[in-house]
């Protein structure tokens, strides 16, 4: 396959085109047209010094750009994908077939506008430094305005902001060993948050014309993956104030089969990069691109279907009632608030590669789905697969498609759930994660510490050269009792750890490091969340749990902090902020997350998440672990699982077996529970344990009557989930959606907005709505109480 790449600002030099002008004199006349000069002029003699300044670089670059494309198409043969750097996007699109010479050359100039109007702003190529690298320096020199602008290459960076941080950044880089800058001359902040005035104004423009859906795939700055038919308008908009994904769109067209790339500019500045990411030893391309013909443009070819977007950016337009305080609230409009991304544990960020002390937590069965852990992580954050529920091979195709998804840089994590019932699986799963080389872990319900908890930890763990203990994989460990807490705090027990060195499953030198690390690093505080809960109160657990890990800090003389997070309610910035303020770290969200695009359930149960209400939650047993009564949290509107699985479980308790049961309870299960008759669910349930090799279970059943009634009664517990997954309409009735308070809560927040249908509410874009509202609401309250003059005293309005 052949690409062809297209150059932006800064490839404009004196005399371009000198050998297209007369090739071309109809492009030619009618660019004087439109710009209302001669083209031809200001590009090979620039009289008056003007072919530097952005309001006329962009259209004689556009210009010079299109011509050679002509040149190029008048030798008969196209690409078969297309791609541009910031403002040779426009000449991309253009080869596809989007728009026409003239209408391109009417929207660029108008961007070279808007975007030449804005002054005060800098930009700064770092080189030698990685993405995270430079995310690290900007917040150590405490440029929290800086946004990274252009991500070209594995090493190669231009950060964008206000010019004197920019300095900042600079004397920052040149302190930095095999770093080095290079200062850009632009007057204005380009693709960063601070263009967000200009894109607005550009929006309206763009909201004039009509554009045509791309005749081949053109790869979008953006996304850094293939345009959708009917994205043009949206994306082009959100180009001038997102970070230039290039990195990662020459990483797709690997991905794609790529492997001839010609670049169309002045001077030569993209060919490097491709050559760099052929060279990079990660960049394989997932199939193999069988030999082909190089087909003349503008031939249809199917467009593939577009990624998630991984750059939050404001949303145009978002309708807010200023009399609604619950809709203003939430506004979307505060998307990159420099505040948000101070909240919290900055070493936390560090260690997690985060731009917030933000996760997002998993949910059972994949409902974390690999699309929702993927597009966070290329927005910089975290979410974690969710991994319990699902079998190894499934769980394995998910880590093969994370590993091969460009732009993460292992910012992906997994579940490790705890199963009292299949003690096998834990270690199984561990060993699946370490030959993937995962690197992060949610741990959820787990009551103490485990083998395989610790040896996932502590595999490649050592010390450094002054005897430092480091781990190289983080575990979040969900907690909702200090006590439990404690134990994950503390070093791994002695006699765990001399077993796993006798057993060849941790060698003498992770086990020496163990001895001086905490088993996580990191304990969630698990409150009145979904799933398994305790039904547990934030506001008393977190800085209780908090003031223990203050004092086990120092009891074991560790190097670093341990850190206390918050989980469980969180559907709103005032319950973000609070978290913050009860002295949490980080915080991590569940339910909110589960009614995205990205999450890995049915249409229908996203429709009902979208109309609860914070009441609208229930408790009912827990199904792996019934026979203990444990409880989780669900959807109690519009479902009957809640009642149904309640009363199976008293079922239970009462009675000794199913010989036990009267005739109108046989019926109802028969009817309206397991809709079969018991015989043939008895059947299926045996059938689906040895499937999954437990066939002890069946033989206990055999022998008491009460296991066998908990094991048939379980067959409900996993028909309705894998139902709502589904979205099978015949099981409405019986939808288990694990869900707590939070989602009503966010549903109340986000009324009236732009994020009101739950289509629009992308994970990225729920981060940033409650971590820049968790700012703007501490912003308020602290000004609300702050003395206003000598003597006064705080008060509140």
């Amino acid at each position: 396959m052949k690409a062809w790449l297209f150059a932006g600002q800064g490839a404009q030099r004196a005399g371009m085109g000198e050998a297209l002008f007369d090739r071309f004199p109809e492009y030619v006349t009618a660019a004087d047209r439109i710009l209302g000069e001669s083209v031809r002029a200001l590009c090979l003699d620039d009289p008056d010094g003007r072919l530097n300044r952005t309001r006329w670089t962009q259209p004689a670059l556009y210009v010079v750009n299109a011509l050679a494309c002509a040149e190029a198409l008048a030798e008969g043969l196209g690409p078969d994908v297309l791609a541009g750097h910031s403002l040779g996007e426009y000449n991309a699109l253009l080869a596809a077939g989007c728009f026409d010479f003239e209408t391109g050359l009417r929207i660029v100039r108008r961007r070279g506008e808007l975007m030449g109007e804005a002054d005060g702003g800098a930009m700064l190529a770092v080189v030698g430094l990685a993405p995270d690298a430079v995310r690290a320096l900007l917040d150590r020199c405490g440029a929290a305005d800086v946004d990274l602008a252009n991500l070209n290459t594995a090493t190669q960076v231009v950060v964008s902001g206000p010019a004197e941080s920019v300095r900042a950044v600079r004397a920052a880089v040149r302190a930095t060993q095999g770093a080095r800058c290079v200062p850009l001359a632009t007057s204005g902040a380009f693709h960063s948050r601070h263009m967000r005035p200009a894109q607005e104004r550009f929006v309206a423009f763009l909201d004039t014309l009509e554009f045509r859906p791309p005749s081949i795939p053109v790869i979008a700055n953006v996304t850094g993956r293939p345009y959708p038919a009917d994205g043009v308008a949206d994306l082009l908009a959100r180009q001038i104030a997102a970070p230039v994904r290039w990195h990662e769109t020459l990483r797709e067209l690997v991905r794609l089969g790529v492997t001839e790339a010609r670049e169309f500019g002045p001077r030569p500045m993209l060919r490097p990069m491709w050559d760099s990411v052929l060279a990079e030893p990660e960049t394989v391309p997932r199939s193999q691109p069988q030999p082909q013909q190089q087909r003349p443009l503008p031939e249809s070819v199917p467009v593939p279907e577009p990624r998630p977007v991984p750059v939050p950016v404001p949303v145009p337009g978002a309708v807010v009632g200023a009399a609604r305080r619950d809709a203003a609230a939430c506004d979307p409009e505060p998307v990159g608030d420099p505040a948000a991304a101070r909240l919290g544990s900055a070493e936390f960020r560090q260690d997690h590669g985060v731009r917030y002390a933000y996760l997002a937590g998993s949910m059972f069965r994949g409902v974390s789905s690999v699309e929702l852990v993927a597009r966070l992580g290329r927005a910089g954050l975290r979410g974690y697969f969710g991994a319990g529920g699902l079998d190894l091979a499934t769980v394995e195709k998910a880590l093969t498609e994370l590993a091969r998804t460009p732009g993460l840089d292992g910012r992906y994590g997994v579940n490790l759930l705890h199963d009292l019932t299949r003690p096998g699986a834990e270690d199984a799963l561990t060993d699946l994660l370490l030959r993937h080389d995962v690197r992060h872990v949610e741990a959820a319900a787990f009551t103490s510490v485990t083998p395989a908890i610790v040896r996932f930890r502590f595999t490649g763990a050592h010390r450094t050269a002054d005897g430092a203990a480091v781990a190289v994989r983080t575990l979040v460990a969900k907690c909702s009792r200090p006590e439990v807490a404690a134990h994950f705090m503390a070093p791994p027990a002695e006699e765990l750890l001399r077993r796993l060195v006798s057993d060849g499953a941790l060698t003498p030198q992770e086990a020496d490091a163990a001895r001086g690390l905490p088993v996580a690093q990191d304990i969630c505080v698990e409150g009145d969340s979904a799933g398994h809960t305790d039904g547990g109160v934030s506001l008393a657990l977190v800085p209780t749990t908090a003031a223990l890990a203050e004092r086990l800090t120092a009891r074991h003389g560790y190097a670093r902090r341990l850190r206390v997070g918050a989980c469980g309610g969180l559907g709103t910035p005032e319950a973000v902020a609070a978290a913050f303020v009860l002295g949490a770290d980080f915080v991590v969200t569940g339910s909110v997350n589960q009614c995205s695009p990205q999450a890995g359930t049915s249409d229908a149960v996203k429709d009902l998440l979208a109309a609860l209400d914070v009441q609208d939650t229930a408790y009912a047993p827990a199904g792996d672990l019934f026979e203990l009564g444990s409880r989780v949290q669900v959807v109690r509107k519009g479902t009957l699982f809640a009642a149904r699985a309640n009363k199976l479980y008293q079922l239970y308790r009462g009675h000794g077996g199913l010989d036990d049961l009267d005739e109108a309870t046989r019926t109802w299960l028969e009817r309206d529970c397991l809709r079969a008759p018991l015989d043939q669910v008895w059947k299926q349930t045996c059938a689906h344990y040895r499937d999954t090799g437990r066939v002890h279970e069946i033989e206990r059943a055999e022998r008491d009557p009460r296991h066998r009634m908990a094991l048939l009664f379980k067959s409900y517990f996993a028909r309705t989930n894998r139902a709502a997954q589904d979205g099978d309409p015949t099981e409405r009735a019986n939808y288990q959606v694990h869900c707590g308070p939070a989602a009503g809560a966010f549903n109340r927040c986000v009324r009236g907005t732009a994020l009101e249908p739950w289509p629009e509410r992308h994970v990225e874009r729920i981060a940033d709505l409650l971590m820049s509202g968790a700012a703007r609401v501490l912003r308020e309250r602290l000004a609300a109480y702050a003395p206003t003059g000598p003597g006064d005293v705080p008060h509140h309005p």
